[in-house]
């Protein structure tokens, strides 16, 4: 698949186990599981953190196998799943600090451009989650209210 705001054509992210099914070679089960996602959320780690963590760490190639579950459903039924999603979080993130950077340098064009881009991206990602009702109706994205929403 192409890359959206470049010429190139760039691997798609991280691969899924081949086999749905639960290794022999897993230890932990399904309440383990759950208590550590837990346990990781209520210290501050992201859903993504979580699923590295729980791989490299403590050897579970896939918690939806294993649970039945995603680490999303699993915190959502918990009540600890964020107000924001993660990947809009860090697109905000990137544009607070993009803002930020232009306030002081305000002939940075390329910069310009690479903001223009993210907010794009954020515009397209807050649309489909409205449509999904993950995110109210009447939301809208702004450089003023992202920059309120990091620093909470």
């Amino acid at each position: 698949m192409a890359r959206m705001h470049a010429r190139k054509k760039g691997k798609s992210g991280s691969t899924h186990p081949a086999v749905k099914q639960v290794p022999r070679w897993v230890k932990h089960s399904k309440e383990d599981v759950i208590e550590l996602v837990v346990k990781l959320r209520k210290e501050g780690k992201s859903t993504s953190m979580i699923g590295q963590i729980l791989r490299d760490v403590y050897g579970i190639p896939s918690v939806k196998a294993l649970v039945g579950k995603s680490i999303k459903q699993i915190l959502v039924e918990k009540g600890l799943y964020p107000e924001y999603p993660e990947d809009l979080m860090n697109l905000m993130r990137k544009a607070v600090k993009l803002n930020k950077h232009l306030s002081n340098h305000k002939m940075d064009i390329h910069n310009k451009r690479a903001l223009r881009l993210i907010e794009s991206k954020i515009r397209r990602l807050v649309k489909y989650y409205k449509r999904s009702g993950v995110l109210p109706k009447d939301w809208y994205y702004s450089a003023e209210k992202a920059a309120l929403i990091i620093k909470e």
